[in-house]
């Protein structure tokens, strides 16, 4: 039996032909302007999938780049803070946060579940400047409520900034930005927009350009007003990596062609993709006997799988991999070997799941010796997406009786 290699991490995912045959003609010079061109033009089309008004800035790193850059930007040594953590990239934030004098109060949930919004509501301080969450921390896969937190900070009326790591949130989860008053919502190149790693993409809002102009933290590469004077006009402060920047613009053509040349519109499929996906995942996984776990909060990014005690989720992952060439990503932190996590953002499609489920039957007779009957979990994952597509049929000819 030969093996073709199937990339079912939540990041790097798999990569667009699109995208990579436009990184391989990116053959220009940064200062030039013909990048300049291409710049603008990526920086216009990100305020659309992002789906915002206010700036979007891209930056040369990875998604914690951004992240560092936000607390950088928006605070001063000794400033408090709310994070918001429930996995490692809850985490992430108190480091960051720690790192450059911030005293840091933090909401905790445990690993796989989301955050009690009375305790975030009980915790919330006048003082803090700005609070810190992921949208879908990856490490669990459970999505978290943006927009519950977002009310609470309208609620409060301070001056807190709320500031969101969609880095797999962005392209899974429908976002509205401006309506919630996200001050920032970060992304990153290797997850739904499906190009390699090495960039980040932030939108920025007015409040939260304001605060940098009091912040006393000291920055320098991560200078966001010095890169917002050169984006502006199509420059960078830095070397942006010439190849990415095309390699977005390819991609974000290709998720507009998904919408019939309507970017937004090819958001809303992309998401409505990744949900359905997800979906059909966690119910041919539990058909089988598995357990999820994110069960109560569960994101469109990704689905984390619990195995059965004494067994190391590192064994699946081999199995998968030795078996049917597919690549899934264990737990991290203390999940290692608990749990194997994998991707639905980007470009995967309901073949890739079916692919999926059909390899997950094998792995859970031959490897865990659960009383399997070969299709059911296929089955279990056609149902649901002869549901959804049932369901966007009627949509689209309701749009359509009404536009007629």
């Amino acid at each position: 039996m030969i093996h073709k290699t199937r990339l079912y991490t939540p990041g790097p995912t798999p990569l667009l032909p699109a995208a990579q045959f436009a990184m391989a003609a990116a053959d220009m010079h940064h200062r030039t302007p013909e990048f300049r061109a291409l710049l603008l033009k990526v920086l216009a089309q990100l305020k659309v999938f992002v789906g915002t008004q206010n700036e979007v800035l891209v930056l040369a790193s990875s998604g914690t780049g951004a992240m560092e850059s936000a607390v950088t930007n928006l605070t001063s040594p000794g400033d408090k803070v709310l994070i918001l953590s429930a996995g490692k990239f809850g985490e992430r934030w108190e480091g960051i946060a720690k790192t450059y004098g911030c005293q840091g109060d933090v909401v905790r949930a445990p690993y796989g579940e989301t955050f009690d919004l009375d305790e975030v509501r009980a915790t919330l301080k006048p003082e803090h400047k700005a609070l810190y969450m992921q949208a879908t921390d990856t490490s669990t896969t459970a999505r978290h409520d943006v927009e519950g937190v977002a009310k609470l900070l309208k609620e409060a009326g301070g001056e807190t900034l709320l500031v969101v790591d969609g880095i797999t949130g962005l392209g899974t989860t429908h976002f509205d930005v401006d309506g919630w008053g996200v001050d920032v919502l970060i992304g990153g190149s290797q997850k739904a927009v499906m190009i390699p790693p090495g960039m980040a993409y932030l939108s920025v809002s007015e409040r939260a350009w304001a605060a940098m102009e009091k912040a006393k933290t000291a920055r320098f590469y991560f200078d966001l007003r010095r890169e917002r004077k050169n984006q502006v006009k199509g420059e960078s402060a830095f070397t942006l990596p010439v190849a990415l920047v095309a390699g977005l613009g390819g991609a974000l053509d290709y998720i507009a062609a998904q919408g019939g040349g309507d970017l937004e519109k090819g958001r809303e499929a992309l998401i409505d993709n990744a949900e359905v996906n997800a979906a059909a995942t966690r119910a041919g996984l539990v058909a089988l006997g598995f357990t999820l776990f994110a069960a109560k909060s569960p994101a469109a990014a990704a689905t984390a799988v619990s195995v059965p005690a004494g067994m190391n989720s590192g064994d699946v992952i081999k199995g998968l991999k030795a078996r049917f060439g597919i690549v899934a990503a264990n737990g991290q932190g203390e999940m290692m070997g608990r749990i194997f996590r994998v991707a639905h953002l980007g470009f995967f499609d309901y073949l890739d799941t079916v692919a999926l489920l059909g390899a997950m039957e094998h792995i859970a007779k031959d490897m865990l010796g659960l009383p399997v009957r070969y299709g059911e979990a296929v089955a279990a994952g056609q149902q649901v997406y002869a549901e959804a597509s049932s369901q966007l049929s009627a949509l689209s000819s309701q749009l359509l009786a009404a536009k007629s």
